[in-house]
């Protein structure tokens, strides 16, 4: 092309629309996904520093997922006694799994005299899990992706 609407290159014309179609091109060459899990295993992601597990060992536990769910719903903080209650599990075991709940970042302890009262830490929970959906769904091949961006049913 020759005038003032294209972008020169060492003396040669072109279309600036015709550099944009091209440097998409290139863009999607670059983002090829590695072949095999040894060079996936080799690329560093967001999901890497996502998928910790602590996190996974202390919601694995089939008691302390009723427990996250006892406490998600209650909405409040509760006590050991309180939590217990809501399962057929032994105080002492509850109080224990509690902990383990706490260390992984789940649930916040508070003592409130001679009582601890655990909670939901709802925001860090919520901003784990969405980034780590987040992260998961750029990893979705392309033939999936419409499953992937439309939520739990693709429906949304």
């Amino acid at each position: 092309m020759v005038g003032g609407a294209g972008g020169g290159f060492g003396g040669f014309e072109f279309d600036k629309g015709a550099l944009s179609a091209d440097t998409c091109m290139m863009t999607q060459v670059r983002k090829r996904r590695p072949s095999t899990p040894k060079q996936a295993a080799a690329c560093c992601g967001p999901i890497d520093d996502l998928l910790d597990p602590e996190l996974f060992k202390a919601l694995c536990d089939p008691t302390r997922a009723r427990l996250v769910g006892c406490l998600a719903k209650c909405g409040r903080a509760c006590s050991v006694s309180e939590v217990a209650e809501c399962c057929s599990v032994d105080f002492s075991v509850v109080s224990r799994h509690l902990q383990a709940l706490e260390r992984a970042g789940v649930v916040a302890a508070a003592r409130e005299g001679r009582a601890v009262m655990y909670r939901v830490k709802y925001a860090e929970l919520c901003r784990v899990l969405r980034g780590l959906a987040d992260a998961l769904e750029q990893c979705c091949p392309k033939e999936e992706r419409a499953a992937c961006a439309g939520g739990c049913c693709g429906a949304c």
